[in-house]
């Protein structure tokens, strides 16, 4: 009787289907079927406690289990309705309601359920394309670690020893760095895009594909040079429609001497015993990819470099640091620490800068790219040459115990050092 009171209610509405199932056994089967948008049921059925219902139709694994449930009562209880309300039904209406109450109920109900899927598919969907965008984001965050110098390009270089080091802030960062051996000659680069993220990480490979490109068709000349990437750089960031620019600074290593050219953060030298001098990159150039002429503001400097003397190279994300108590790790701290474990090996010393620096910014969240490179030119042994020298030298004293003593040992790298000192 209710569910036919209720069908002819409703029979007249043309946006509402009804659908009656007289069996509680049946029920859930029906509304799998049927997938409806709100369900009606009646407290007293036969062969079931209608509360036991509301908890099946409840359950974690039931088609229903977010389906919005108005459950008819024949009586205004209040153990019952707090009862029904608690195994999950979402209204209770004493039966039989007005026509007009209880389909106002039904489109509620239904209109609030057809939005939650539509908000569902729509979070599924976002989540796909979060996942797809993030597979795609982490794809070039590797090609940006491949193509970094490796340890075999560096070790492979002559008269130097070389450590690098980069971490983004996000997924993707903005930094750059690349180390080029070529004709004997040792290009280094690094440099900075404003922001981090999916567009500067692009501009990251653009400028490493054009000072590569520069050097294979063995471009020396500063001004050429930085002249010719950044005329490329701006083409296509003008292209993009973006307003990235990126600080560079460009060294070309070759017999104990740097030719330094472009704007970036201060060069540092560190002399053998740890002394360091700043070298001020600001009127060395000028950002790149900022404006199409740069060739007026293009200039070079040169630093001669002895055995055991270096340079370090960084990105603002090292003295912009900051901890949690809101202190910058600033430049004259790194400079100490550079300082202080200048004795070490290149790769000794990055690695006492970042334990530094990681120390100091303990568990607060790093807010740019961080990036090192720390260049530190070997001792000379020319031990074969410095052999004839020392014998000849030893002969000349005319003391032939002395030199049969020296001769015994002239393979002994020790020894030669020590006359050489």
């Amino acid at each position: 009787m209710i569910g036919e009171a209720v069908r002819r209610m409703l029979l007249p509405e043309k946006d509402i289907t009804f659908h009656y199932c007289s069996d509680p056994t049946q029920a859930i089967k029906v509304a799998r079927s049927c997938q409806p948008t709100v369900i009606l049921q009646d407290l007293v059925m036969p062969e079931m406690d209608g509360l036991v219902l509301v908890r099946f139709l409840r359950a974690n694994n039931a088609p229903t289990k977010y389906v919005p449930l108005i459950v008819l009562s024949s009586k205004e209880e209040p153990l019952i309705k707090a009862k029904a309300f608690s195994l999950g039904a979402n209204d209770y209406i004493v039966k039989l309601p007005d026509k007009a109450e209880l389909i106002a109920r039904i489109r509620y109900h239904s209109k609030a359920y057809v939005n939650l899927l539509k908000r569902n598919e729509a979070e599924a969907i976002l989540q796909s394309e979060n996942f797809r965008m993030a597979k795609e984001l982490d794809m070039l965050r590797q090609m940006q670690q491949m193509i970094l110098p490796t340890a075999d390009e560096l070790d492979a270089i002559e008269g130097l020893e070389i450590a690098g080091f980069m971490e983004p802030a996000d997924e993707i960062g903005g930094d750059y760095y690349d180390v080029l051996y070529v004709d004997g000659i040792v290009t280094i680069g690094i440099g900075d895009v404003t922001g981090h993220g999916l567009e500067s990480g692009i501009l990251m490979v653009m400028t490493q594909t054009a000072v590569r490109t520069l050097k294979e068709i063995r471009e020396l000349d500063p001004v050429k040079f930085l002249d010719a990437l950044n005329r490329t750089i701006y083409k296509n960031v003008r292209r993009m429609n973006s307003e990235k620019n990126l600080t560079l600074v460009i060294l070309t290593y070759t017999k104990g001497r740097i030719s330094i050219s472009g704007q970036h953060e201060e060069t540092i030298v560190v002399r053998k015993g740890g002394l360091v001098e700043r070298v001020d990159t600001m009127n060395l150039g000028f950002p790149i990819g900022l404006d199409e002429e740069i060739t007026e503001f293009i200039n070079h400097t040169i630093i001669e470099l002895k055995e055991g003397d270096g340079i370090v190279l960084y990105t603002d994300g090292i003295p912009e640091a900051y901890n949690l108590d809101k202190e910058q790790y600033g430049l004259d701290k790194f400079c100490e620490v550079i300082s202080h474990n200048w004795a070490g090996s290149a790769e000794e010393i990055k690695q006492a800068i970042i334990d530094d620096l990681k120390q100091f910014i303990g568990k607060q969240k790093v807010f740019d790219d961080i990036t090192l490179l720390v260049i530190k030119q070997e001792a000379s042994d020319n031990l074969e040459s410095f052999e004839e020298e020392a014998s000849d030298y030893l002969e000349s004293l005319e003391e032939p115990e002395l030199v049969e003593e020296v001769k015994e040992n002239v393979n002994k790298k020790n020894i030669f050092n020590l006359f050489r000192n």
